[in-house]
């Protein structure tokens, strides 16, 4: 008898059990309709990466709450809030796809392979190209301005830059005369440096660093300043605090204004700094989703890859998405980037 009752007791547990989980299975599964039928959603988190300065970033993409919904809804997605922050770093977006806090990323390459366990890519950017491509640096500096083409391209590459410093200008001159620099002409400057996640203003300058001098970012110890921005770089660099910094190809294309107007400069950028150093190409910036979001559906996933694609290709959009320089979007997958996680394991290594 004793024996029936803790079967008893035991099956109706299981039951129990079992109708708890069925009942939060279709609470999970429970859709809100409008009136005219389309899917409900109280809001969309999106992150974006600090990789210019936050501010300019917030107003730049205030559009793009509005034209993010009028293209959702004719995909039958009715968005009630978008809610646009930037990071505070670049881990910060990953870390928040990662936990499922935010729903939507612009992150960069190295970003996303970092955090692909908990992201997934939904569409890679693509980027005017540049008038010079080139390995060598001195081409770089033989050719400035750099200027964009009309030519749309997935990868960049990322420079290592030197400014207005009496060391900086030291080494853009034995580069421009054609001499080969060693590690003892650059162990000793202060570097600007991104956070370690950051394609252009980390990884690849570490395995170009590893290339040309068998050393890394580590390397450089205290000489190895992290900035929180581009924008914060670029200061650092023209104020002399730095002697060089690492930054993707364009950048002195977003910062040339600002070099007279905002960071207190008399010449042009293109006057006071040159090229050292040029890295392999980069992967472009991805628009990755979390993989832990309860509003992320693979139908909602079709919706926002078209919305995106579609947003791109309107004036207003072209000028939300170039805040990090984007041109336009299209369809990524996971092994697009492997590449890149490839890379993160050789820096990984160095250290």
């Amino acid at each position: 008898m004793k024996k029936f009752r803790k079967i008893l007791v035991s099956t109706l547990a299981l039951v129990l059990t079992l109708g708890m989980l069925s009942a939060c299975g279709s609470k999970k599964q429970e859709v809100k309709k409008s009136e005219d039928g389309k899917t409900i959603i109280e809001k969309v988190s999106i992150g974006f990466v600090p990789s210019r300065e936050p501010s300019e970033i917030v107003t730049a993409t205030e559009p793009l709450k509005t034209l993010l919904k009028d293209q959702l809804v004719k995909s039958g997605f009715d968005v009630k809030n978008i809610d646009i922050t930037v990071g505070t770093s670049f881990e910060a977006v990953g870390e928040g796809l990662n936990s499922g806090t935010l729903d939507v990323g612009f992150i960069p390459a190295g970003t996303y392979v970092l955090y692909r366990d908990g992201a997934e890519v939904l569409l890679t950017a693509t980027r005017k190209g540049l008038s010079v491509d080139d390995n060598s640096a001195k081409v770089w500096n033989d050719n400035k301005p750099t200027k964009k083409t009309d030519n749309q391209v997935t990868s960049y590459r990322a420079l290592i830059i030197a400014g207005p410093s009496e060391k900086g200008q030291e080494l853009a001159k034995k580069v421009n005369s054609g001499e080969k620099l060693a590690w003892e002409d650059v162990k000793d400057l202060k570097w600007s440096v991104m956070n370690p996640t950051s394609p252009a203003g980390y990884i690849y300058p570490t395995l170009w660093l590893n290339d040309t001098f068998g050393k890394t970012i580590k390397d450089l110890g205290s000489n190895a300043i992290i900035s929180d921005s581009y924008g914060s770089a670029f200061a650092r660099l023209a104020s002399g605090q730095v002697d060089v910094l690492c930054t993707y190809a364009d950048a002195r294309n977003d910062q040339e204004k600002k070099w007279t107007e905002n960071y207190s400069r008399t010449a042009s950028i293109w006057d006071e700094t040159n090229v050292i150093g040029v890295t392999t190409p980069i992967y472009n910036d991805t628009v990755s989703v979390s993989k832990k979001s309860k509003t992320v559906t693979p139908e909602f996933k079709k919706a926002l890859e078209k919305a995106l694609i579609e947003i791109a290709k309107t004036e207003e959009g072209k000028k939300v998405i170039s805040v990090y320089s984007h041109e336009g979007y299209q369809p990524a997958k996971d092994a697009d980037y492997d590449n890149e996680a490839k890379a993160q394991d050789i820096v990984k290594k160095l250290k």
